[in-house]
This record gives structure tokens, sequence and C-alpha cells, in this order.
């Protein structure tokens, strides 16, 4: 019988120091808290890739002795496997197999048969991800299955997407003794049926999944991922609403939620991210000069500008870029329609296939550049002259200290802003112009920003960063100069560009068809009271959900400056419930409950402790956090009588207190969010709470069906 207390935990993930796309962001913030409860006992197991290993991983031997003895088997095999630290915040250990090693390509076919023996998944010659994700899966397979025959521990082995989905399914056809996670972040299948013009959610009971698989090319990762969902202990996704998906397209019903948190780092003082939020603005305010330079009349104050922004993938469709952009015609002929002085600068951060910067982009920010370098030249000219003539007692006569040459050199300047062309919708000359989605529904709707409109919209088919020069942030700190993010998702698994926005304290719109909607919905009572406001996508038409939205945007534009401070402040403090140390307690359950399915004996002779699932009153709130002492009574406490209390009592058992500290240790939630629901925006408490509506757990580990 092993000792599960001392159990080994592999993550396997196609993104281990390998950027793909948003599992990175995930298995990267959940490093910390998860090497802290395992300490040396966790590896993250990963395709190599050379150019990102080199230069992020430090090589060096695996510290538990029987992962160290099987990966030596398995180089004197002739794999080529790269161990060592990853340097990221938490250094866990990692475990890279090299596909493109020779005994991966020369054994690809022989597994590919074998896969096809033992599950009848098939694989195209011609499909190298396929491939790929083979090589990887028979690797993993061989290290976990020689791991298996020494080691003396319990092993948790848990697998994200259906990249490394064929190891689930061998070690489930050889029967090998491991507690198997398989986590799906997005059905494959869903992310296909949702980017084409099908009503989705309303018909995924009656697809045919394999038609549907075959039609789009993609039945045999299809199989990998649907084969990986039922040959694991455990299967979960990481939100309700793919889960629904997963039960539908998957044919089997996720066992847990694990919903993607963040490492969230508060200030200690509130003005802090305002400050930060005023300094990124600015720049914000910079590239907005240079970019409509020539346009800027009266009525384009940037004191009464709001910088909206939506960013991800370039999934027209999934993403709500679509119902973004009609939005922002409606809430433009809204803000005429009122006379407002509020101006709108519409951004969309989303990679497209590019050539370069167009020249009027260019062209911009260097008169823009010009003119400020003018104008502090003039300026300390003047200072100079001021100076001067106070030093010998005499108050200059304020038109004499320009200079005729610095007056010419100003009014070229100024003529200079003159242009005749309205200022570009998109920063970058598109490989195909013509036919993108974005620009045409833009010029459909004559989006062109005209001077009497009160929306402007910038199109950035590029992601940012600090090296850009036109728009030189990087994304965070781009994020931190706006208003409002909006995200009206059709297809959204989770979710994290408006947790981004949440944890650094700007307001975002989502939908009921993203995890992250679905988890606030769940989660707060008015999550519109804390700038979080989500869009029906799921009970209304197209039609509707477009009005809901551009009403949403017209309520915040007619927000005053301190409301929008205050709103900011509470958006600020909701980054506590999407930190992982309070989200990373369901990894923990999930794991708990892997190991009760495949080690139930182990299991059975632990006594678990009754306050392990007790983070909410009885009264369904959130307790005081366990890091922070309650304030101390007037008369002095006899710590020792409270120690030798603690030691006397019968319900602490050593070694199921040192199990479970171990468990949760760095897991320390910050849940202390007591007092009233505000409910005036004008509230001058820049510390308002949040009510938070949370189901009072079961005593089983986390909800997870306890039934096979």
């Amino acid at each position: 019988m092993k000792d599960i207390r001392d159990s080994l935990l592999f993550e396997f993930s196609w993104e281990v120091v390998n950027k793909v796309g948003g599992i990175f962001t995930v298995i990267k913030t959940k490093a910390p808290v998860t090497s802290q409860e395992y300490g040396n006992r966790y590896y993250m197991v990963g395709p190599y890739n050379h150019s990102q290993a080199s230069i992020e991983v430090e090589e060096a031997d695996p510290i538990t002795p029987s992962v160290n003895q099987a990966i030596s088997a398995m180089r004197d095999e002739g794999v080529h496997v790269i161990t060592g630290k990853w340097l990221i915040e938490g250094s866990p250990q990692v475990i890279l197999f090299d596909t493109n090693c020779k005994v991966a390509k020369e054994r690809l076919n022989e597994w590919k048969a074998d896969l096809w023996k033992k599950a009848s998944i098939p694989s195209p010659s011609d499909d190298g991800e396929m491939d790929a994700a083979i090589q990887f899966g028979y690797l993993a397979n061989w290290f976990i299955t020689s791991l298996n025959t020494f080691c003396p521990s319990p092993i948790i082995a848990h697998f994200h997407e259906w990249q490394t989905g064929v190891c689930p399914v061998l070690l489930n056809r050889a029967k090998v003794e491991v507690a198997t996670i398989f986590t799906t972040h997005a059905t494959l299948l869903g992310r296909y049926l949702c980017a084409g013009d099908t009503d989705f959610y309303n018909n995924i009971k009656y697809f045919d999944v394999d038609a549907e698989a075959g039609k789009r090319g993609i039945y045999h990762k299809y199989c990998v991922e649907r084969a990986a969902a039922h040959s694991a202990k455990v299967f979960t996704t990481v939100s309700n609403i793919t889960a629904y998906e997963a039960e539908h397209l998957l044919k089997r019903k996720p066992d847990g939620i694990l919903p993607n948190g963040l490492n969230v780092k508060k200030f200690s003082a509130t003005h802090e991210f305002q400050n930060l939020h005023q300094e990124s603005k600015m720049k914000i305010n910079e590239f907005v000069r240079g970019h409509f330079y020539g346009h800027m009349d009266s009525r384009f104050n940037l004191d009464d500008t709001l910088y909206l922004f939506t960013a991800g993938r370039y999934e027209y469709r999934n993403k709500g870029i679509d119902l973004f952009i009609e939005s922002l015609s409606r809430l433009n002929n809204k803000l005429k329609m009122s006379n407002s002085p509020m101006t709108v600068v519409a951004f969309i951060i989303a990679p497209a296939k590019v050539n370069s910067y167009t020249v009027e982009t260019l062209k911009g920010q260097a008169v823009i550049k010009q003119l400020r370098d003018s104008v502090n030249y003039i300026s300390s000219n003047i200072s100079n002259n001021l100076f001067e003539s106070a030093c010998r007692q005499i108050v200059a006569d304020p038109a004499s200290l320009i200079s005729p040459e610095n007056k010419i050199l100003l009014k070229k300047r100024v003529l200079a802003l003159k242009r005749d062309t309205l200022p570009p919708i998109v920063t970058h000359n598109m490989q195909d112009d013509f036919n993108d989605p974005t620009l045409n529904q833009l010029r459909r709707l004559h989006m062109f920003n005209n001077d009497d409109d009160r929306v402007k919209v910038v199109f950035h088919p590029q992601f940012l960063n600090a090296n850009n020069p036109v728009l030189g942030l990087d994304y965070e700190e781009f994020v931190r100069g706006t208003h409002l993010g909006v995200f009206p998702s059709y297809y959204e698994p989770w979710g994290y560009t408006p947790s981004e926005c949440t944890v650094l304290g700007i307001p975002s719109v989502t939908t009921n068809l993203s995890g992250f909607g679905c988890y606030m919905e769940d989660t707060i009572v008015r999550p519109e009271d804390y700038g979080i406001y989500i869009i029906d996508r799921r009970l209304k038409s197209v039609d509707e959900s477009i009005n809901q939205l551009a009403d949403c945007m017209f309520t915040f534009c007619r927000k005053t400056r301190r409301q929008r401070i205050n709103q900011r402040n509470r958006t600020e403090r909701l980054g506590d419930i999407l930190d992982w140390k309070r989200l990373g307690i369901e990894y923990v359950k999930a794991r708990h409950f892997a190991l009760s399915r495949a080690y139930p004996e182990s299991m059975a002779i632990l006594e678990i402790p009754e306050n392990l699932d007790q983070s909410l009153n009885s009264d369904g709130k959130i307790s005081r956090p366990m890091s922070a002492p309650g304030t101390p009574p007037p008369n002095k406490i006899d710590n020792n009588a409270t120690s030798n209390a603690h030691e006397n009592d019968p319900n602490n058992d050593p070694s199921s207190e040192h199990f479970y500290s171990n468990l949760l240790a760095g897991l320390t939630m910050n849940l202390e969010l007591p007092g009233v629901k505000i409910q005036d925006d004008e509230d001058d408490d820049l510390r308002p709470p949040i009510n938070l509506k949370m189901k009072t757990p079961s005593r089983s580990p986390s909800g997870y069906s306890s039934v096979e």
C-alpha cells in the first residue's frame, strides 16, 4: 500500500516552456502555488522547444531519485530528454521530451499502428501536429510506465488539452496504477463549430459529432480528445459553460470545474494603481494625438475621452469582434443624439497577417514628436529669457519672451498638422485588406473616424509590446491606461482578457457564454456594481445583445470621473476572488479525488479533516483569511495556554495535520470581504465590500461526483 501523502505530481501540457496560447498563462501563473504545495515532488512535462528552452530552463537532474532513474533509462535507449528548472516564479522542475529525436521519428509508424490497435484512433500521414502529439504521448507513457514499476510513491498525472491526450489513453488501456486527470480548456470540435455560422448552443444536443468532426478534417484529433476524457480517472473543464459543451460533444459529464486564476499582486495603498492608470493613460494620449493629428477639434478633448478596447486571438465571430463593432456604431449614434461631450476611442487588438505600418500611422507619430520637441525647445528659451530678465530686476514683456525665429518655427509645426485625409482606421497594411472581416464591417457601417463621429476606431492587427514604434506599451501597461475592456465573446471557455482587466482594476464587459462571465454571475451579487458587465448572448437575439451592449457602453460614458474612479477601486478588489491562492484549492480537490479513485485502499485509511472544505461560513459568506489574525482583545492572551489546548485537542492527529498542512501550503485564502453592499456610485468609501453569493460546500471533495 502506497503512502499518498508522498505522492508525485506530473503536469503535462503542450505549453510547458512553449508559449502558444492561453494555457501557457494558466500553467505559468499556477506554478508558484503548486510548487509551494508539492515542493520537489512537482514536475511539469512538455515537448522540447529549443528556441525557448535554451533561455528559460536551467538544466539539472531531477531531484527525486526514482524520476531520475526513469529518465536515465530512457536516455540509455536514445531518447533525448531535457530536465531542469523553469526560470519562472516558483522554479518548477521540468521534463521536456524531444519529439524530433531519432527514436521518436523511427518508431512513429509503429506507434501509429499501436494506437489504432489499442484505441481505434486513426492518424493520417500528412498531419504533423497529430504526429507530434502521438510521439509526445508515447514518450510520456514510456516515462510514467517505467517510473511506476519502481517508484514507491503514488503518481498523479494531470493532462491539459488534446495534444497530451494520447498518454492517458495508453495508461488506461494498460491499467497502469496512476491517478490521471484530464482537463479540456476548450473542446476542439466546439471551437470549429462556433467559428462557422451555426447556432451552436441551441443545437448542441443534436450534432452528429463524428460527422461534424469529419467534415472539418479533425476527426482523428477529436478521437484523441474524446478518448482521453473517458480514460482519465477524473475529467474536468475550466467553466460551467465548457462543462455543458463537453458533456454533449465528448459524451462524458465532467467531474468538476477548475477555474483559471492569476497571481494577484496587491498594492499597499489604494491610490497606487490609480496612479499607474493615469501614467499609462498619458502614454495612450500621446499615441492618440499622433494618430488623429489635424482632426482634434474643440469637441475632441482628451480630458473628455474614454478608451475602450477588445483584444485576443483574431477569431472574428468567436471573440465577438462583430458584435463589438456593431454596438460601437449604435453607441456613436446615441452619443450624437444626446449631444454628449464625450469622445470614445475604441481599440481592436488582434493579430492578423500584415506587411508593415501604414505611412499615415508613422507620419502621425513623427509629426507629433517633432511638435513636442520644438515646443520643449521654445519653452526652454522662454524660461531662460524670463530668468535673465528677472535677474536684472526687469519684469519681461510676455510678447518679447519668444523670439521671431521661434515664432516661425512654431508656425511651421502647427501648419504641418493640417491634412486632407481622415485618420486611418487601421495602423498596418493588411495582406488581404479587401477580405478582412473587421475592415469590411467598419466600411459597411461608415466608421471612418469622421470629425463628427463621437466614436473613433483604431484597429491594431498586432499584439502590443514596449518596442512598438507606434504604440510603445506592453499589454498590461496598455490595459491599465484604458477605461473599459469589451469582450462580447460567443465562444470563450474561460476568458483571461476580462480576468486580467479585473486584476488591474479596469471594468470590463463579458457575456454569459464565457466561463469568466458565468463564474462572476454565479459568484457576485450584481456584478455590474463592481465593473463586471455581463451581456446576455444565450437567451437574447443578436440584435437584442447588440442593443444591450450599446446601452451598457452608453451608460458607462455618462459616468462622472469620480464614479469611474470609485468603480475602478471596486473592480480592483475583485482580484482577490481570481487569485490562485483561492482558485488553486479546486486543483487540490481534483487531485484528491483522482487519488481516491486510483488508490482507494490508501485513501481509505486517511481521516479527512472536517474543515478541509470549510472556506465558507454556515451563512454562505466567505470566512476571514487564515493568514490574518483577528483584532486582539484588550486582555493579554496566554499564548502558552492556547498552544497547550491545541496540543491536547483529540481531533488534531499529527499525521493528518502534517498531510493537510503540506497539501494546502501556500494556499492561504485572502477571502476577507466583509461589509454591506454599496448601492451608490458616489459613495466616498474607496474600499467598498463585495457581496458574494457562494454555495455552502458539501462534505465531499468540491462536489465532485463519486460515481464512475
